[in-house]
């Protein structure tokens, strides 16, 4: 949570085992908006900031094998999922770490010490992964985990169905979605105020405008720090965060992005 009023996520890329310390990757965006870039130019050995969490909306979950897939970046969840079930030692595993040169490519020196079972494919030189190839010998029960860009999230989903594999993703970013936006009227539930949303903004601008207290940071249904209660109705989730079964489910939905699908939706705010 950063002094300029900004709050950030980045994934835990360190040891499970170890609790005393959260070790994060922070890439430097000078294109984005602003968080990586102060953080570079102001975070030194012995600064204090504050923090909040951790919150795990990419769970690793019990299976007898698993596929691990990072693309880029996307390697900072998966690492510290493959230290886990390395140690853990009861489960047979596979990593295909791809990027666009081996010098982009973060935690070589890491991975490295998992041997043969890491397969490393630099674009440049080797070109795309070949994600059948890689899935197709995965025993019954495989749980597959990828994280990276959308092309090879897209990629990885239709292998996996082809093979009916178990599979579990992290996007950088939300699906676009396939409704209009419409105005709605949300209510909100603590104090019983009804809160008109208009058809170009979002919840989350809504709620703010209303005064209510909503954290969030990257604002494309991604990270989760926006997850906000309900109490009635339907939400239209258009976040990259929640399952079918999570959605089914109605318990929260994430206000950066996701709207109402009714005029009955209330929120725990």
């Amino acid at each position: 949570m950063l002094p300029i009023g900004v709050v950030r996520n980045y994934s835990l890329c360190g040891d499970p085992a170890d609790r005393r310390r959260w070790h994060i990757s922070i890439l430097r965006e000078r294109s984005g908006r602003g968080g990586s870039d102060w953080i570079h130019e102001n975070i030194a050995a012995g600064s204090e900031i504050l923090v909040r969490g951790p919150r795990n909306n990419f769970a690793l979950t019990r299976a007898p094998a698993y596929r691990f897939i990072a693309g880029g970046i996307g390697i900072t969840p998966i690492l510290p999922m493959v230290r886990q079930v390395e140690a853990r030692g009861d489960s047979e595993w596979k990593m295909l770490y791809g990027g666009r040169t081996r010098s982009s490519m973060a935690f070589l020196d890491d991975v490295s010490q998992f041997g043969s079972k890491v397969s490393l494919y630099p674009q440049d030189v080797a070109g795309h992964p070949p994600l059948a190839e890689f899935l197709a010998d995965s025993p019954p029960g495989t749980a597959v985990f990828c994280c990276g860009p959308e092309g090879l999230l897209n990629a990885v989903e239709t292998v996996c169905a082809d093979l009916e594999l178990e599979l579990h993703i992290e996007r950088f970013k939300a699906a676009a979605a396939d409704t209009p936006n419409l105005p709605f009227v949300v209510q909100l539930g603590q104090g019983g105020k009804n809160l008109e949303v208009r058809a170009d903004q979002t919840l989350l601008g809504a709620l703010r405008e209303a005064g209510a207290f909503v954290l969030s940071s990257c604002e494309i249904g991604t990270c989760g720090t926006c997850e906000t209660g309900v109490l009635a109705g339907q939400p239209d989730h258009r976040d990259a965060i929640l399952t079918e079964k999570e959605r089914d489910e109605n318990r929260c939905m994430y206000v950066c992005v996701s709207r109402a699908s009714g005029q009955d939706l209330v929120l725990d705010l």
